[in-house]
This record gives structure tokens, sequence and C-alpha cells, in this order.
């Protein structure tokens, strides 16, 4: 986005007030950062205590109400719902009148474009997909973690200016993604955090079983170098017996995994192919290791390259 074009009133208003129907833990911290920024929230829904909670938080002095509430008193509403709830949820709040015209829509999921919001739009209103690439905690961490934090954003072409003015509000950068590479855009984004929190986990998991008293101590500069190294070079930055082409010591690993946490086996097994092809790909697995490694892979450690093999 260019910063020397300048964007006229409408894509820049005046303090707005904001309403949060869905208080889980994106909501609050949106709304919050929003506060930062002048813009003074007024309203927020939730239905669970630690919704309420969170709400109290992160929104002190806002009342919760009902989510029809939430848009009669809100200029920029932020709905913040789970993603199979959010196509009924703007039906709902188009159908029984709730949406006003000229009133700012915003979702926050990372599946739905801005045609999600469709009803609210033929109801007058401006809609806008703002998603934050970004884990969140619902505490006020969050809200420090925005700055400098990208933002997918989607709506129609003469509201960009808008979706985009918002985002750098909150402290975000915004990235635009087109409606149709929004399911795509997301599964790449779950792909990354979601699945890394579960090779994480289990691989602390499986360091205390070894008997590793500190794993998260001893996982903390590992990981965070190998990340620091995939962002920075790719496919250039794998290592690992995978990329060497060790075959013995990958059906060590899964023989261990099979004995001690076999659960685990077949997340093993699709990483290690997933990871073979990238390196063999990339010229990183020399062609003449990676028959006896795909072999192990393909039996799943139960061929002739079990623990002699690594001892050997």
């Amino acid at each position: 986005m260019s910063t020397s074009q300048q964007p006229d009133p409408r894509d820049r208003p005046a303090r707005l007030t904001v309403g949060v129907v869905g208080a889980g833990r994106v909501g609050p911290a949106l709304a919050a950062s929003l506060q930062l920024a002048g813009h003074r929230p007024v309203a927020a829904s939730g239905v669970s205590d630690a919704s309420r909670r969170r709400a109290a938080l992160l929104l002190p002095d806002v009342p919760l109400v009902t989510p029809a509430e939430v848009l009669q008193r809100a200029d920029l509403v932020l709905l913040t719902v789970p993603d199979d709830a959010l196509p009924d949820l703007v039906e709902g709040l188009a159908r029984t009148g709730a949406v006003r015209p000229g009133q700012l829509i915003v979702h926050t999921s990372g599946r739905y474009g801005a045609k999600v919001l469709d009803p609210a739009l033929r109801a007058g209103a401006l809609p806008l997909a703002l998603h934050p690439a970004m884990t969140f905690t619902g505490t006020p961490v969050d809200v420090q973690r925005l700055a400098g934090c990208s933002f997918g954003v989607t709506a129609p072409e003469e509201l960009r200016l808008a979706a985009e003015a918002l985002v750098i509000e909150m402290g975000g950068e915004p990235e635009w993604i087109a409606e149709d590479m929004r399911p795509l855009y997301h599964a790449a984004l779950a792909l990354g955090a979601n699945h890394l929190v579960t090779l994480v986990a289990q691989s602390m998991e499986l360091l205390r079983a070894a008997g590793v008293e500190a794993p998260d101590r001893m996982l903390g500069p590992l990981l965070g170098a190998a990340l620091d190294n995939a962002l920075r070079s790719g496919d250039a930055a794998l290592t690992g017996p995978v990329a060497r082409g060790d075959a013995g010591t990958v059906a060590a690993h899964v023989d261990q995994l099979r004995r001690h946490a076999p659960q685990t086996v077949a997340g093993y097994l699709a990483m290690a192919r997933a990871a073979a092809d990238r390196a063999l790909a990339h010229g990183l697995l020399k062609p003449e290791l990676a028959e006896d490694l795909l072999g192990v892979l393909a039996d799943g450690g139960h061929g002739t390259h079990g623990t002699e093999g690594a001892a050997g």
C-alpha cells in the first residue's frame, strides 16, 4: 500500500463507537487496540463465563448486551465468532433488521472474504474482512502482539483504503487477499501455526519420556533457530537425518516411537515423507541415498532398516 496516498475522510473516519459480537480471544483484543487508537468500545456480547472474564479484563466498563444491541450502539461492529457460525450470524442480524445503513461490519475469519457479509451489504452496511495472522491468548499481551502483525484484508475495492486504515490503526500491517484466495490463505496459516503447536507439544512429551527435565528450555533455542533459518532460507534450512538420507536413523526413530508413543508415528512418517520430497527436489538429499530412506518411510520402519542399520 502506498503511504503517500491520502485517504479521504470516509476512508479514515473520525472516532468510531466499536462493538464486539463474540467476546472470544480475538474480539476484545482488537477492540482494545482500536481504543488505543482513539475509538470508543461501547458494547460487547458474550455468553460463556470465559467470554465475560475476557471482556472485563480487556474492555472494562463496557457493557455486555445482546448481539442486536451491540449493532444498535456501534458504528463499527467486530464479528469475532467461529468460522462455521459466521454465515448464520450475519444472515440472522440482517434478517432481523439489526444492521444499519453505513455501519462498518468487520469479521475476523481467515476462511471467508467479504462475500459472507453480503446480507449485511444488502442492508446498507460496509463489509470488511480483517483477519489477524496471530494466535491469541485472551489476555492483554494480545494487544501488544498486534504491533507489526499482518492482517489478511479483503473488502470491496471502494472500501480497501478504509480497511487498510483500520488495520494500521491497530498497529498491524495490511496484506490484500483476493476473495477466491481466502481458503488457501487460511489453509497456509493453519498448516504452519496450528500444526507447529501439535509438533512442539509432541516433541516435549517425548523428551520428558526420555528423561529430559526441562524440555521447553531444550527446545527453545533449537526451534527458535530452526524457525529463523526457515523464514530466511526456506528449504535450504532443512537439516537432520531425512535431509542427509540416514535411513537407519529414521528407522530407529520409528521403532522407538512405536514402542513409546505409537500415536506419533503417523505424523512422523507423514512429515518425514514431505521433508524427503522437498529435500530431494532442492538437491539436498542425494538420489543414491533417497531410495533406502523412502523405502523405510513407505513401510513405516518395518523393513530391513531397523536399529541395526542405525548402529551401523
